[in-house]
């Protein structure tokens, strides 16, 4: 995995958005939200180690109702 970005509509037509990035044996991940034309907001920022980034994942698309998308930015 290098970079996995998860998307799911808001009530208000924007995004919420999850951004998986892999860096030097940790995933960083990005939680924000975005509704054109204004800038993405990042809600949140954290790194994990890639078991608990892919349970995380799991978990965001299984349960949540996230779904893969393009690249927020």
């Amino acid at each position: 995995m290098d970079t996995i970005w998860l998307h799911r509509p808001s009530d208000d037509g924007g995004i919420d958005y999850v951004c998986f990035r892999s860096r030097q044996g940790e995933v960083e991940i990005l939680e924000g939200y975005h509704l054109p034309p204004q800038m993405p907001l990042i809600k949140t920022r954290l790194s994990l180690g890639s078991a608990q980034a892919r349970h995380r994942r799991d978990h965001l698309e299984n349960c949540l109702g996230y779904r893969h998308g393009p690249p927020v930015f």
